[in-house]
């Protein structure tokens, strides 16, 4: 069960920390319905059966598709919190464009509680802060939504610290989600931050090792001595790194919900995590 890694809460909401991103129940290219409609769902279903009690979507997954399928797959959601985003607009497979107006953000919350048949979304997470748009004027949309009780809590996703405090000038956030994973560590900065002032910090991309897992490697060595998968060690570590941390991997695989899941059991040696911390 997950709730061995630790909860974070959220409006009030206490989750397990390890939880479940969603983007890839989609099609190919995070485009259309999944070949495979029933066995998506099912994944959605297995992960929250093994403790899973937050799950991060987006508008843009599908577009619409992910939103929709955790509904069809676990409405109404009892304990399990669905997050979920705005800000980015889709013209086709693995195309990505930031759109920060404010009245797209409001139209695009509305859309998201139809989908997930919500009065509030838990929580609501700018996509991207559009660079082509005054940051003040998006983070004032949140505000808006937050004051009129369309959302519980309101969070950041790729920001800098600057950025952080430049939006909390304005609107109270709840949580970052920045890319963060063994070997890609640059937002270690916003991650202190983020611990310093209680925010949580949620890494996308969270089992990406790239080389370190290669054949003959040393997280495959390490894994192979432990007696886990490489991406059981990446979560564990992600997990023990900061409280604060909420790992969401992602797939659309019961065995690969099963393994990940499977993360928050396993508690890294001192010398183990050392080992892993020095790897980047």
């Amino acid at each position: 069960m997950t709730s061995s890694a630790g909860q974070f809460t959220i409006a009030g909401q206490a989750v397990n920390r390890l939880g479940f991103g969603a983007m890839r129940i989609t099609g190919p290219g995070v485009w259309g319905y999944p070949s495979d409609r029933e066995g998506a769902k099912q994944v959605v279903r297995r992960a929250v059966e093994l403790g899973v009690t937050f799950i991060d979507t987006a508008d843009s997954y599908g577009p619409c598709v992910s939103e929709e399928l955790i509904f069809e797959a676990i409405h109404p959601y009892g304990e399990v919190m669905i997050a979920t985003k705005a800000g980015q607009l889709r013209t086709g497979p693995n195309q990505w464009i930031p759109c920060g107006r404010p009245a797209y953000l409001r139209q695009q919350c509305e859309l998201s509680l139809r989908r997930l048949g919500q009065d509030s979304l838990d929580l609501f997470q700018l996509h991207r802060v559009d660079p082509t748009m005054d940051a003040d004027e998006q983070f004032g949309a949140l505000r808006e939504l937050l004051d009129e009780g369309k959302v519980r809590a309101v969070g950041l996703s790729e920001v800098s610290v600057a950025q952080i405090e430049q939006a909390r000038a304005i609107v109270p956030i709840t949580t970052v989600q920045n890319m963060y994973n063994l070997s890609q560590r640059q937002s270690e900065d916003v991650l202190d931050h983020c611990e310093s002032l209680g925010i949580g910090f949620i890494p996308w991309f969270p089992v990406a090792s790239g080389t370190l897992a290669r054949e003959g490697g040393p997280l495959e060595a390490l894994a192979a001595s432990t007696g886990v998968t490489p991406a059981q060690l990446s979560l564990a570590w992600l997990l023990r790194r900061s409280p604060v941390m909420m790992p969401i991997p992602g797939t659309s695989s019961v065995a690969h919900v099963e393994e990940n899941c499977a993360a928050s059991g396993v508690v890294l040696s001192d010398d183990d995590y050392e080992v892993l911390s020095s790897l980047s």
